[in-house]
């Protein structure tokens, strides 16, 4: 039998309110003392991106002990699982007792950097690690909010693309993935037989909830929030988005009810054991390996578009996932977190890491290497370069991502309870998840 074993998503839900203002002066942890001699350690906190955090560890430690040889600073290693890295940070941002460099989901990049606690990375900073031009501008799309200089530089970039499995997809006398919406549900249909379902989805992931819609409202192009970054939850575009997801369980019967109820990757696991036919993921395949899942069993191609390929605009088919570094702004060895952060994000690291963790890395030179031709690969990477776009980049999309994503939870739920989901009784959820909002 298959063994799941979880996998960092590249974006997490952000469940708490970020309220909390930056300290100033504090001692950043592992930093050294307030001495007049140069730090010679830092601490970094990793988020756990591997099978497991000692994978990560081992992964990692050996980099770290490279970058010591090099530059004579020893680098302090936690990996934090990810259910404990926000609440981790926002206590550090409010105690000043932190770690100097950290991992980040990218779409806390905005959220984060509304409390003031992490280094910007201005014209001076980023020449430091090797200048901005060398990272994909996708990515750093997703490193903080409009007008104002990131918080945090790519590191680990992932996408969503249609997963499918290639024996189901053969038995139903089915040639080729599904390319728009209409092909996945004629397709669905298809595939749904014999208790066994087409798709898989997350219904109580809100996380996974707050992608997949995000990306169907700019396909009928909308977004959830107006230009000067007021919560826009009720538009038609919004709530047609809504509307299309739970009506794969509420209409077209694609997926199984029992999905409403899934959290973070059990449909990956319904996926490796041949009960779901298809699954709309972000940088799958060290997944599925961690399965036990061989890689000719599955498939990758594009995530569906309304008709036609993907593109900008109404062609998006993915939110641009991933993981960012920062710095803590109170750290006392800037210098050497700076250096830190350009070995990480050297070309030969990130083919190391990237390769490693079946990412993409977001460094332009480093995408080049042999080792992201792959097809499955290469999907992502044209994703991420041609049709993927950032989720919003304001303070409040971790509000967004917890009011909203929990507005699909219930109407998934509704669904699989046979309650009618119509487009009043999408808006009404929005509309509640909007009056939860803050108020601009």
């Amino acid at each position: 039998m298959r063994r799941i074993r979880v996998a960092a998503a590249g974006a997490l839900t952000l469940s708490l309110v970020l309220t909390a203002a930056a300290c100033g002066g504090g001692t950043a942890g592992g930093s050294g003392s307030g001495s007049n001699e140069r730090p010679k350690s830092l601490t970094y906190w990793a988020s756990n991106q591997g099978a497991s955090i000692e994978v990560d560890k081992k992964v990692l430690r050996p980099e770290l002990d490279k970058f010591e040889k090099e530059t004579g600073i020893k680098v302090k290693l936690e990996v934090v699982p990810w259910a404990d890295l926000l609440n981790r940070i926002l206590t550090a941002t409010t105690s000043g007792q932190g770690p100097d460099v950290l991992n980040i989901g990218n779409t806390w990049s905005a959220s984060l950097q509304s409390t003031g606690a992490l280094l910007p990375f201005d014209g001076k900073t980023f020449d430091a690690i090797g200048g901005k031009d060398r990272f994909v501008d996708s990515a750093l799309g997703s490193t903080g909010a409009q007008a104002q200089d990131p918080a945090a530089v790519p590191l680990y970039s992932m996408a969503y693309a249609l997963y499918y499995n290639k024996r189901m997809f053969k038995d139903a006398g089915i040639a080729k993935p599904p390319a728009t919406w209409d092909e996945l549900t004629a397709t669905g249909k298809k595939l749904t037989r014999g208790g066994k379902s087409a798709i898989g989805v997350e219904g109580s992931n809100l996380s996974n909830n707050i992608h997949q819609v995000f990306v169907l409202a700019k396909q009928h192009g909308a977004d959830f929030f107006t230009a000067d970054g007021k919560a826009d939850f009720t538009s038609d575009g919004a709530v047609a988005a809504v509307k299309q997801y739970v009506d794969l369980m509420a209409t077209q019967k694609i997926v199984a009810p029992g999905n409403a109820e899934y959290a973070q990757n059990q449909s990956l696991s319904d996926f490796a054991k041949d009960k779901t036919a298809m699954v709309l993921w972000q940088t799958a395949s060290a997944t599925f390996k961690a399965q036990g899942m061989d890689d000719d069993e599955w498939g990758v191609a594009p995530a569906p578009v309304p008709s036609g390929k993907p593109g900008t605009d109404a062609q998006t088919n993915s939110m641009v996932a991933g993981i960012n570094m920062a710095v803590f702004k109170n750290t006392k060895n800037r210098d050497g977190a700076l250096k830190f952060v350009k070995f990480m994000t050297s070309d030969k690291e990130q083919i190391l890491l990237n390769k490693t963790y079946g990412s993409i890395p977001p460094v332009k030179t480093a995408q080049q290497d042999a080792a992201f031709s792959a097809p499955a690969l290469t999907v992502l990477r044209d994703t991420l370069a041609t049709s993927a776009t950032a989720l919003p980049q304001v303070p409040e999309e971790s509000q967004f991502e917890t009011v909203v994503g929990t507005a699909v939870k219930e109407l998934f739920a509704d669904a699989a309870a046979g309650r009618a989901v119509t487009t009043d009784s999408v808006r009404a959820k929005l509309e509640k998840a909007q009056q939860q909002m803050p108020k601009k």
